[in-house]
């Protein structure tokens, strides 16, 4: 029958690889870390997160918010930054590896005084991609978080 053809010339093709067939090869990503890919967490003491995790080359930082939540805006931008440097100093590396930031503000009211401490901080050759959006808070006196991403 021809559709017992059809069957074998399928089966037959699926055994040639994409590339002899002229086609690109299409590669999963890979679910789990590749060998020698160890995932380190950093500051477990919290039992709902890491402070950090590293896998590889990348140190992810979980949102990082103010020691003091009764402190105005700018103490509260520079105490999470100061905490952003223990956590990447911790991981081995430094804020000029930024890869990417994720900043919340709770009010945009405060975008400007925000952004002049982050580009006070930040290493100028060397920024990282950035969002900035206003948000509700975990606690209502928070006034700003980040969360970062860095190379080691």
């Amino acid at each position: 029958p021809p559709h017992s053809d059809d069957a074998a010339m399928f089966a037959a093709r699926s055994l040639i690889s994409p590339a002899a067939r002229g086609l690109s090869a299409v590669v999963p990503r890979r679910a789990v870390p590749a060998a020698g890919m160890s995932i380190k967490r950093l500051q477990e003491s919290d039992p709902r997160m890491s402070g950090a995790v590293v896998h590889g080359d990348l140190v992810y930082l979980s949102g990082q918010v103010p020691a003091d939540f009764s402190q105005p805006l700018d103490t509260q931008v520079k105490s999470t930054l100061e905490k952003v440097d223990a956590l990447l100093k911790e991981a081995g590396t430094d804020k000029s590896k930024l890869i990417s930031a994720q900043l919340w503000l709770k009010s945009m009211d405060d975008f400007g005084a925000m952004n002049d401490i982050w580009i006070d901080w930040l290493d100028p050759d060397n920024k990282p991609v950035r969002a900035c959006v206003e948000a509700p808070m975990a606690h209502p006196d928070i006034l700003f978080e980040a969360m970062i991403i860095a190379a080691k």
